[in-house]
């Protein structure tokens, strides 16, 4: 496929900040669903303000993190555990971000920052790895500065988590699955703190198709992922998309 032939698959009217972006570039360096997408998916919901300072966590490839900067005109210190942060650096240089994009390399539960020291902490494609434990949230609003905004957008399920998994997800069914779980779920867990008051808690609209499309496009120049392919395309929309989640610090 050719870059032209890519740009078309992957330009959708829903996401005109991202139709801006090289979709090679993207695909080139992809994790989980479109990050990109899923970044302006989330500032649907979610208002970040020139000149905040942003925790980008689970930052990937910090594509998420270069979007932010430059479209939002924010700081971000773009945090991954598993990415080298010097190649997120040459990515951030490539992309003129340097001055406003930072790169940390930094596992989730051992923050080096200070408490109170950021606006606004967002997870793009993320949370849902390290964010599930009872006492996570009360360990990062403490980076948070008070009415500080957090915002996620991970995989999830439309209902309960204790059920019986369909027959397609049977084989696929495993502790990362276990972490794909609805919007109330999360808001029960985040509220029962009494830390935040959670904004919105919903499926991201058109989730799970714009999640199967970047897959089928990415197959076409084998970059795609087969098992997560066919799961969505036997799902049919009924289960699995992205949940999405904006809350403030009380």
């Amino acid at each position: 496929m050719s870059n032209e032939l890519l740009r078309e698959a992957l330009t959708l009217d829903r996401y005109p900040r991202s139709n801006t972006y090289d979709q090679q570039w993207v695909v080139d360096n992809l994790m989980g669903p479109h990050p990109l997408w899923s970044a302006e998916g989330l500032m649907q919901v979610m208002t970040l303000e020139p000149g905040m300072r942003v925790l980008d966590l689970g930052c990937g490839t910090a594509l998420t993190s270069i979007f932010l900067a430059r479209e939002y005109d924010v700081e971000v210190w773009a945090t991954d555990l598993w990415v080298d942060p010097t190649e997120n650096w040459r990515r951030i240089q490539d992309a003129g971000a340097a001055g406003r994009v930072h790169p940390i390399q930094s596992d989730a539960h051992k923050l080096p920052f200070a408490h109170g020291f950021f606006d606004a902490v967002v997870s793009i494609g993320a949370y849902n790895y390290f964010g599930t434990g009872v006492d996570y949230l009360a360990y990062l609003t403490e980076f948070l500065r008070p009415n500080g905004l957090l915002g996620v957008i991970a995989p999830g399920i439309r209902t309960a988590p204790d059920f019986t998994p369909p027959a397609y997800l049977a084989d696929r069914w495993g502790p990362d699955l276990c972490t794909w779980l609805p919007p109330d779920w999360w808001q029960r867990l985040w509220e029962r703190t009494n830390l935040v008051t959670v904004d919105t808690a919903d499926m991201l609209p058109h989730g799970w198709t714009d999640w199967l499309h970047w897959l089928q496009t990415c197959a076409k120049v084998d970059r795609g992922y087969e098992p997560d392919q066919r799961m969505l395309e036997a799902d049919e929309g009924n289960l699995l998309g992205l949940t999405r989640l904006v809350a403030h610090r009380n």
